[in-house]
């Protein structure tokens, strides 16, 4: 992992610097048994999603420390076709640091990697599968090309959750049958939008980089909601000016307590 220094801004700061050790437990979840949605994405202090038409163009080595972190601790890292197409991702695979620390902690080896796609425009003999340390997931839709499915379904697992548009919850349970309980969803804007649609979005770690982007960047969410979800903050850790935020779901005995105080 890239060796940023980290310390905690909210609640107040401990005296030294979170190694790996108190980093993962700043990001634990409380109870694996059940499962939960936790997002990742990075954003500009005016909002916007990418830089340059990336995200990696806000990221930094603090962020890419909190986004290894993130992956040390999950089940199965969800992303949309489209973030794997611009973002450039190859095969899932973490290092051995990280492979020893999940043995230690009596998870699986590595993640599995999970690939939303409606349209199913993802080439089977890219690194991808080819070079997954574990067989991927794809999830698609019934309107999806059945020739499409099939050659998917050679070199991964094809899940089918719903006909004309993504059915969360389905999908959900469909990886909640394999163990795969802790998810990481790494983007983008429209999967995000579509977790939120469906109620569905348990927790956000959100990097906040110091950069003004203006222009016509993309928000980290897409799409339109009923009505506003709200969050909690959890923690705020500080690397330079960059801030790392843990927002988790607001829950009725929160709202609660809230209204009281």
């Amino acid at each position: 992992m890239a060796n940023a220094g980290i310390d905690r801004g909210w609640p107040p700061p401990p005296a030294a610097l979170l190694d790996d050790e108190r980093l993962s437990a700043a990001y634990a979840v409380d109870d694996r048994s059940r499962q939960s949605v936790r997002l990742n994405f990075v954003s500009s202090i005016d909002g916007a999603a990418t830089a340059g038409g990336l995200s990696a163009g806000l990221s930094s080595s603090a962020d890419k420390r909190v986004f290894d972190l993130l992956r040390r601790l999950c089940d199965v890292v969800l992303v949309g076709a489209g973030t794997v197409r611009a973002e450039g991702y190859g095969a899932m695979r973490l290092d051995e640091a990280s492979v020893q620390w999940r043995r230690a902690n009596g998870l699986a080896p590595q993640p599995v990697f999970a690939i939303v796609s409606g349209a199913l425009h993802l080439d089977p003999g890219s690194a991808v599968f080819t070079e997954a340390p574990v067989r991927p997931v794809v999830v698609t839709v019934g309107a999806s090309a059945s020739a499409n499915r099939e050659a998917l379904s050679r070199v991964a697992d094809v899940l089918v959750c719903g006909a004309e548009r993504l059915e969360v919850r389905a999908m959900l349970g469909e990886l909640a049958k394999r163990g795969l309980r802790q998810v990481l969803c790494e983007g983008g804007p429209r999967l995000f939008g579509t977790l939120l649609e469906a109620d569905c979005v348990d927790e956000l770690c959100l990097t906040l980089s110091p950069l003004l982007e203006a222009g016509e960047a993309r928000r980290i969410a897409a799409g339109a909601l009923p009505r506003a979800r709200r969050m909690k903050l959890h923690h705020v850790l500080v690397s330079g000016s960059i801030l790392l935020l843990r927002y988790l779901r607001m829950r009725e005995e929160d709202r609660g307590a809230s209204a009281v105080g």
